[in-house]
């Protein structure tokens, strides 16, 4: 019998100065069995980096063809694709032609490095794609903040991002490899 997905659910509350843009989100996050508890989190701050009304969560780690998250228009074309990990090239390529805007967060430490150095000169010639790297400190206080039931307020002010919830506030680190230039939404 298959694993089933785990089901967080999540409050935010978003102030985002660079962006000018203030809100609350609830979500219903399903955590894929394979998924930790840091790569959800890592969508969460993702969500909270981009929340927009029509901002919205694929279908899951197991689907090849859909983002982790995106924005799509009432036409159907893709606005606004978020990634997270390190796909292959191709898969990069196909994302920058069906998507406005290309986001990729990688997280993996040593790892993340060794794939932005065989591809990141590759990838440079993408004008619609963005690259962050979350440093694996990062993604380790992210994981301190993961439960079932989560309210969140969530600050971003000059790229700096700051997480709280009751217990703990901690600042999480965002390193950017390669920058887009940004779209008009």
């Amino acid at each position: 019998m298959a694993l089933k997905a785990t089901i967080f659910k999540a409050r935010l509350q978003i102030a985002d100065m660079d962006r000018h843009y203030y809100g609350e989100h609830s979500l219903t996050l399903a955590r894929h069995p394979s998924e930790t508890d840091e790569r959800m989190m890592l969508r969460v701050l993702a969500y909270a980096r981009h929340a927009h009304e029509d901002l919205a969560f694929g279908r899951g780690v197991s689907t090849d063809d859909e983002p982790d998250l995106w924005i799509r228009n009432l036409s159907g074309e893709i606005e606004l694709w978020i990634q997270l990990g390190q796909p292959d090239e191709r898969e990069i390529r196909r994302a920058c032609g069906r998507a406005r805007q290309v986001v990729l967060y990688t997280y993996s430490g040593q790892g993340a490095r060794v794939w932005w150095e065989q591809l990141g000169r590759k990838l440079a010639s993408l004008g619609n794609l963005s690259v962050y790297d979350i440093p694996p400190e990062s993604m380790a206080v992210l994981g301190q903040l993961a439960g079932r039931g989560m309210d969140l307020n969530i600050t971003i002010q000059d790229g700096a991002i700051w997480l709280a919830n009751a217990e703990t506030a901690l600042e999480v680190n965002v390193e950017a490899r390669q920058e887009a230039v940004p779209s008009r939404m």
